[in-house]
């Protein structure tokens, strides 16, 4: 079989290499692979950012987006022949901590956790791959294929979900919502928000191109600026990972806000930062600001109930750009109006 591999710290070596056929361990589910989804975190395992081989191999396959039809299935294993199914990313330290045993390994103590194409496992960017099935997530048959966006989408739902039990600490009635971004992670954000019934906001910095009809479609308002809001949103998801913009956000929330913060720079910047403003605007306002990383499964599925109860034409046009296999590589370089590639892993 074919997969898209990397050697990390070495983008030149970037590769479409012929592997064996994965053979399943007992119990575990033999995969179909079909899409992998691109995100910075994959261009950060290329170029460096996460050093660390699967044990004994000198590259490994990437990408941690994923979704497949299942080739094969234990008979106990809940799944069968032809299930669309989502490979969960992040696997529990082998010698568990007290999060990792209690089942929340997003909250990993220790930080010997493992994370396919990511940290010391191969990726999903392969023809063919395995998976445990108490890590993999059924996906329905009508969304199939769009069943990619389940990772990203499992992020923003991980992201509310951290919203919802900080509000539980006193009366929380949230009406206005804002994500910065309108990238994959902000759209759907924004897509789980207008699912709850808020009133959402999304600022990006483009002002042509598809993003702002993708956020209008939603039923939502498009903000160029974040001067244009209009109103103080209550919840925040922060998807743009830079500081500047969270600081200029954190002018501009309620009292009792909560901001989660999902996006990360993948390079380093200091940003100067007016420190006591900024202290002194989150004490007099009781806001929070809280980091969500990674998901558990739980959030898994609250994204395929989500992305199964959106307009399927939307979901489709946030799939802007299919790539085969033999030309993984481009996906580095997006179009200007490019919303969220991916690679045809049979194609």
């Amino acid at each position: 079989m074919k997969a898209a591999t990397v050697v990390p710290g070495r983008p030149e070596l970037s590769a479409v290499t012929e592997l064996p056929d994965p053979v399943p361990q007992p119990g575990e589910l033999l995969v179909q692979g079909l899409l992998v989804g691109f995100c910075g975190i994959d261009r950060d395992v290329t170029e460096g950012a996460h050093d660390l081989l699967p044990p004994g191999q000198d590259r490994m396959v990437l990408f941690h987006e994923s979704v497949g039809r299942v080739v094969h299935a234990p008979a106990v294993s809940g799944f069968q022949e032809g299930d669309y199914v989502v490979g969960v990313v992040r696997r529990p330290d082998p010698q568990p901590c007290e999060a990792c045993t209690a089942g929340q390994w997003d909250f990993c103590l220790n930080g010997e956790h493992t994370e396919r194409g990511i940290k010391g496992l191969d990726g999903f960017g392969a023809q063919q791959w395995t998976v445990e099935p108490q890590f993999a997530i059924k996906v329905t048959t009508a969304l199939g294929e769009l069943g990619v966006l389940t990772e990203p989408a499992s992020v923003v739902a991980k992201a509310w979900e951290q919203a919802d039990l900080i509000g539980r600490r006193a009366y929380f009635a949230p009406r206005h919502a804002l994500v910065t971004s309108a990238g994959p992670v902000g759209l759907l954000g924004a897509l789980l928000g207008a699912q709850r019934g808020l009133n959402m906001h999304v600022y990006d910095h483009v002002t042509a191109g598809p993003k702002p009809d993708l956020v209008r479609a939603l039923g939502a308002t498009y903000h160029a600026s974040l001067d244009d809001l209009g109103c103080e949103p209550d919840v925040v998801i922060e998807a743009t990972g830079s500081g500047k913009v969270l600081f200029e956000v954190l002018r501009h929330t309620a009292r009792n806000a909560i901001t989660v913060l999902t996006g990360i720079t993948g390079h380093h910047r200091t940003v100067p930062a007016p420190a006591e403003a900024i202290n002194n605007e989150l004490m007099l306002d009781n806001d929070v600001v809280v980091v969500s990383v990674s998901a558990n499964l739980r959030h898994y599925n609250q994204a395929v109930q989500a992305l199964a109860g959106a307009d399927r034409n939307w979901l489709e046009s946030l799939v802007s750009r299919r790539i085969p296999l033999s030309e993984w590589t481009d996906v580095f370089e997006p179009g200007p109006d490019e919303v969220k590639g991916v690679v045809d892993l049979q194609a």
